[in-house]
């Protein structure tokens, strides 16, 4: 029997994104961009995937930004097991460009109410010819033919 790729995070709990990991948490870059990022778990990956790729959104900002904000990208990630802060901590992996236009994990912001966040997971069969700074857009385009499986983890973080 085939199982599906889950993903977790202890960070979540019951729907609810801890405070830590957005504006009322203790690490900032820049005094105003919340940069703890969330710990995330990665099980029963496909076989043959090499690297994950994620995409942290958040659609809920359209009627404010007019555009889903972007919270955080990153590919080429080895490892099922991102550790709290790993967008800061060295990483192993690169990061796109952000809404805040930095290459790197922002954390949630919402400016007027209750936002539900998604954390999009894909299974890659291969890296990708990426560099650190690359756009929503480059991310889509270069997996686009080797998803073996996704999962998207939602949460949501009060205003």
């Amino acid at each position: 029997m085939e199982r599906e790729m889950i993903v977790s995070s202890k960070g979540i709990i019951n729907g609810i994104i801890a405070d830590k990991y957005g504006k009322r948490g203790k690490d900032f870059i820049d005094s105003s961009v919340p940069s703890l990022s969330l710990p995330l778990t990665i099980r029963n990956a496909p076989e043959g995937t090499a690297v994950y790729a994620i995409i942290l959104d958040d659609p809920d900002a359209i009627p404010v930004a007019g555009f889903s904000w972007i919270h955080w990208l990153a590919a080429n990630i080895t490892t099922g097991d991102l550790k709290e802060n790993a967008s800061q901590d060295n990483p192993q992996f690169i990061q796109g460009k952000n809404s805040w236009g930095l290459s790197c994990y922002g954390g949630m912001s919402p400016p007027n109410a209750p936002h539900k966040y998604n954390i999009h997971v894909y299974a890659l069969s291969r890296f990708l010819p990426l560099e650190n700074g690359f756009t929503k857009e480059e991310l889509e385009d270069s997996m686009n033919s080797l998803i073996l499986d996704s999962y998207t983890l939602s949460g949501v973080y009060a205003d």
